[in-house]
């Protein structure tokens, strides 16, 4: 992944934790973590969320890499990528994924275990919509051949890109994906007590279990 510009740089706002009301550190913890978690994440208008996007390969090792988290819709978390990268090569061989999220000072931490789901095409050329166009030409331009290229001549292209495709439109390869979570981790530091965790796991039923785990 490319980093961003500045103006594209993703700031999450660092919680302020009161352990008095904190629900990881709560006795009687929230019944619903999809609620839970959309209370931690941006909200609409605020910078999206950087997170770790982890897979599985072809020889059965975990790969991880930085993802853009483009949005969550209550129920799913969604990511966007090129269709001829590795990582969608691994999820058509096995969409199970870990999403990790983590708030700056390390505050607080989410972990999402799921099955990612390619989404809806209304989905996904909307969230092209939404892009800069700083990461619109990213779509085009991050490629392996690109790379590979000489740092001058990767500038030249980049300038020349940009002059003829100033609002770069969406590029036939870019695809978008849905997390639909089975198992999630909240994580909660404490300044004056252990550090502590809730974990949510869906039952055969569709119910989230609750319980506490040491930080």
């Amino acid at each position: 992944m490319t980093d961003p510009p500045a103006s594209d740089v993703v700031a999450l706002r660092v919680p302020r934790i009161d352990v008095a009301t904190d629900p990881v550190h709560a006795d009687d913890p929230p019944r619903d973590p999809l609620a839970l978690a959309a209370s931690w994440l941006p909200g609409e208008g605020e910078e999206r969320a950087l997170v770790t996007l982890s897979t599985v390969d072809e020889e059965g090792f975990p790969r991880a890499r930085t993802v853009m988290l483009t949005e969550f819709d209550g129920e799913r978390f969604f990511f966007h990528t090129d269709a001829a990268s590795r990582k969608v090569r691994e999820l058509s061989l096995n969409p199970r994924v870990a999403l990790t999220v983590l708030w700056p000072g390390f505050t607080h931490q989410l972990v999402v275990q799921g099955t990612a789901a390619v989404a809806e095409e209304d989905e996904i050329a909307r969230a092209y919509a939404d892009r800069s166009d700083y990461l619109r030409q990213l779509a085009w331009l991050n490629t392996a051949e690109y790379a590979r290229q000489p740092r001058a001549r990767r500038e030249r292209q980049w300038a020349a890109f940009a002059a003829a495709n100033p609002h770069p439109a969406q590029p036939d390869g870019w695809i978008g994906y849905a997390v639909r979570p089975r198992r999630m981790l909240f994580w909660t530091s404490h300044p004056a007590a252990a550090s502590r965790r809730l974990e949510y796991m869906r039952d055969d039923g569709g119910r989230w279990i609750c319980r506490h785990l040491p930080g």
